[in-house]
């Protein structure tokens, strides 16, 4: 994963290509093309990572919502429920499942509308349900709970109990929602100076499930420190 300049990414209705790495519409299901290499700065080796995802919807939800009330910041659920199948070239691996397809939009970067971010997700036994909370830029707080039927019709429901979380290796501070007011971090799969996400137990509409929890401190990644470690991360030149 690395950052690239303006002339390396193209798109129109269907697609979206970003160097040599591509997302297109096919039909019944969204292809992903992956074709990348490991750039990060001081990895002589330039491992090679390329392979297919394949993402076919449940269902799809058409309606976006604003994170705050300019709508500068806009998040968007397209589909809810999904089965994955994933096809590894590079390194040669497999495997299918089931998955979730959201994305974020905005007129400005997410450090200059947010101060901190969490957000979780859970598939129901029909539907899903996702949390969200945090601060904004201008210190006011928000927080909502959106429910998915098997339509991937949205409505809002009532927020579950607080449940706090242990602070990530980095000193993270995280927490999510769940109907007992209490979770356990089963795995930390994703832990940075500013961004930490999870897999939890927790319980939510009188069901036990498996949550996909994630906590963001825009504080932090808009530092001095942290924005000079960024490129050794995530280089800033093309493959």
């Amino acid at each position: 994963m690395h950052e690239r300049p303006e002339e390396d990414v193209r798109r129109d209705a269907r697609n979206l290509e970003i160097g040599h790495s591509a997302m297109r519409w096919a039909g019944d299901h969204l292809e992903i093309e992956v074709e990348e290499r490991d750039t990060r700065l001081f990895n002589p080796i330039h491992r090679r990572v390329a392979g297919k995802v394949r993402v076919y919807p449940e269902a799809l939800n058409r309606t976006s919502f604003a994170l705050d009330p300019a709508e500068n910041h806009i998040w968007h659920c397209m589909a809810p429920r999904a089965r994955i199948e994933v096809e590894m070239e590079e390194p040669g691996l497999s495997w299918s499942g089931t998955g979730y397809f959201d994305h974020n939009r905005g007129s400005e970067p997410l450090e200059s509308g947010f101060n901190m971010w969490h957000w979780s997700r859970a598939h129901l036994k029909e539907g899903a349900v996702v949390c969200y909370e945090g601060e904004r830029g201008n210190g006011s707080l928000f927080a909502s709970a959106i429910r998915f039927d098997r339509h991937a019709e949205a409505s809002h429901v009532e927020l579950p109990a607080i449940a706090p979380l242990p602070k990530s290796k980095w000193w993270v501070d995280r927490r999510t929602r769940s109907e007992i007011g209490g979770a356990e971090v089963r795995k930390t799969w994703e832990d940075t100076p500013f961004y930490a996400r999870s897999e939890l137990d927790s319980k939510l509409f009188g069901e036990e499930v498996a949550t996909v929890q994630e906590s963001l401190d825009m504080k932090r990644f808009a530092s001095g420190v942290v924005q000079f470690m960024l490129p050794f991360r995530m280089p800033r030149k093309p493959a």
